[in-house]
């Protein structure tokens, strides 16, 4: 059965490029614009990974990620934050609020398709 993984990007091509090596890859994906978006179409169901970027319109990834991990269906769910970010008080915001990866933007697909499969693993 194929692995489930959310990509939440305000940016459409962003969301296409990531959609696209993960496919590729064989994972299936759901698509959120921003946090608001993602948390409404996580009803329950199992995801394995959620990539999500920082910085976001109506609710940007840190503020996702804190409300996620109030969620008992996701409370474990491991995060990637997929961003422009490079600041270390940016990746400890992150860090505190749940965040098990943190890969800088522009990214190779090869690079985050090995990530995707290490945090995927468990």
């Amino acid at each position: 059965m194929a692995k489930t993984i959310m990509v939440v990007d305000d940016s459409l091509s962003i969301r296409q490029v990531v959609g696209i090596a993960l496919r590729q890859a064989g994972y299936e994906v759901i698509e959120g614009c921003d946090g608001k978006d993602a948390l409404a179409k996580l009803t329950g169901q199992k995801v394995n990974l959620i990539i999500s970027d920082v910085n976001m319109p109506n609710m940007d990834g840190i503020a996702f990620l804190r409300e996620l991990k109030t969620r008992p269906a996701y409370k474990f769910t491991p995060v990637l934050m997929l961003t422009t970010e490079s600041q270390e008080e940016k990746k400890e915001q992150g860090k505190a609020a749940g965040a098990r990866a943190w890969m800088v933007k522009p990214f190779k697909p090869e690079a985050l398709l090995a990530a995707v499969q290490k945090l995927t693993l468990a």
